[in-house]
């Protein structure tokens, strides 16, 4: 029975299918094109815009939809534009750069609607436009790059008959394969220095035969790089190391150093588990300060090697100035500020109402809000950590009061359905859902559909060339 299982598979994916002049109608979920098969079911496409006429090579086969490939291009779409980076076809990290700025925003506004109404099955009022962003590039506050003994290498390098040198890289890795690593020369996410340290770094090590991680192994030296920097010009470098190498360590480290004078943090770590995750290592520092600041209307906020903070700065700021204006404080207010993070949006709002309290399941999150307010001068902010639907109980209710407006900024998956029972009963008169994903954002306000009524929603452009958007629901308790 197996192996007429594996040999159906087997057939399904060996006999692929041809669809020639198909019309790409939409974009999906996760930025793939959209386009239908003449037998009715949908295709889906990675390289494609909507408007472009394409022939197609099937890949996967489903049920209900086909995952293609094209393979020419019959008219092209006069959505498209020429993408400015030269690696662009094969990284993953800017799917719709060949895309128009403001056919971008329009399906993004699109998709945050017809999830709202597809899943939700909600009413919605009046949609406000979109809120791009003004810098389209070099707009990330955060990158973070890894190392490869040997760099991917392209099919057409691999077909051709020159030699071909599989030099070490530093770079992105490829969708879909944890062990292969595309050199980047220049990527146009995150402003200079970025791609000058990070190519500094990676010639050095070349030139000084510093070994490169190779992941299969689990063997080489240098193993990561993030690069962080802020509005008000400070900048953090942390370089993940496989393992302790004292010379190796300084070598590197004090070359950056006297590189890069402008560097404000200079940190190291040495992490020789399976994983690259730094969250459980310690951040040792090596030069300047253990953190960076950013600074709000005034405001300054302390982050470090391991904190979250929203990845575009500038656009972060017109999106707490949304979610404030859709909370409409009067002063005399408490608010709770659920899925706080750093406590950015609580100290936002804080002085537009008489208490905020911010509730948040990771620690370290908690602690940096708590200096963050207390360098800040904010006495009307509390921060509580814990697992929000273990947290948010009658019990803390009956502790620190019912809130008069809740702001809710929960992970990608959304909101435990506990919290939202728990919202329900306390019924404020005013939420504010803050959401990087429509789709969970759209089943938790179908659940509160019967009691609360959406008043105003707003789409807010994060991560110009990417299919992401954030959305911003102001509910308000019905009569």
């Amino acid at each position: 029975m197996l192996f007429l299982f594996l040999t159906y598979m087997g057939r399904r994916r060996r006999n692929p299918k041809i669809f020639e002049n198909i019309e790409v109608i939409d974009a999906g979920a996760k930025g793939k094109a959209i386009a239908k098969a003449p037998d009715g079911k949908v295709i889906f496409l990675t390289d494609a815009v909507p408007g472009d006429i394409v022939n197609v090579k099937t890949g996967k086969q489903r049920k209900g939809y086909y995952e293609a490939k094209v393979i020419e291009y019959i008219k092209y779409s006069d959505k498209r534009t020429e993408p400015v980076c030269k690696h662009f076809e094969y990284c993953g990290g800017c799917k719709w750069q060949n895309m128009a700025y403001e056919h971008q925003l329009a399906f993004k506004e699109n998709e945050v609607t017809q999830n709202l109404i597809r899943i939700g099955h909600l009413e919605l009022p009046e949609i406000t436009p979109i809120l791009g962003c003004k810098e389209i590039y070099n707009y990330r506050n955060k990158m973070e790059f890894s190392f490869a003994s040997k760099r991917w290498l392209t099919w057409e390098e691999i077909k051709s008959d020159e030699k071909i040198d599989a030099f070490p890289a530093c770079g992105f890795h490829i969708s879909g394969m944890w062990d292969k690593i595309l050199d980047i020369d220049e990527c146009h996410l995150q402003e200079e220095p970025s791609n000058s340290i990070r190519n500094y770094i990676k010639n050095f090590a070349i030139s000084h035969q510093i070994p490169f991680f190779d992941p299969r192994s689990q063997e080489g030296f240098l193993r990561t790089l993030m690069i962080r920097n802020t509005s008000i010009g400070e900048l953090m470098i942390v370089l993940q190391l496989f393992e302790e190498h004292t010379e190796n360590k300084e070598k590197l480290l004090k070359a950056i150093a006297d590189k890069f004078p402008e560097i404000t943090s200079l940190q190291y770590v040495i992490n020789g588990k399976a994983n690259d995750t730094i969250y459980d290592q310690d951040v040792i520092l090596y030069k300047g300060k253990d953190h960076i600041v950013e600074e709000m209307e005034g405001l300054k906020f302390k982050i470090n090697a391991k904190s979250f903070y929203q990845t575009n700065s500038l656009q972060a700021y017109e999106l707490y100035k949304i979610a404030r204006n859709f909370a409409d404080l009067k002063g005399d207010e408490l608010v709770y500020d659920l899925y706080t993070g750093t406590g950015t949006i609580a100290q936002f709002v804080s002085k537009n109402a008489k208490k905020v309290i911010g509730i948040e399941s990771v620690p370290e999150a908690i602690v940096d809000a708590k200096i963050n307010a207390k360098n800040n001068n904010i006495s009307n902010v509390e921060f509580y950590v814990g697992d929000m639907a273990k947290v948010f109980t009658d019990d803390f209710l009956s502790l620190h009061g019912k809130p008069d407006v809740i702001i809710t900024d929960p992970p990608r998956i959304g909101m435990h359905k506990k919290v939202v029972e728990q919202i329900l009963k306390i019924a404020p008169k005013r939420i504010v859902y803050v959401s990087c994903n429509s789709a969970t954002q759209a089943r938790d306000l179908a659940l509160m559909d019967e009691t609360y009524k959406i008043i105003k929603t707003q789409a807010v452009d994060m991560f110009p060339q990417t299919h992401h958007v954030e959305n911003v629901v102001l509910l308000e308790l019905r009569d």
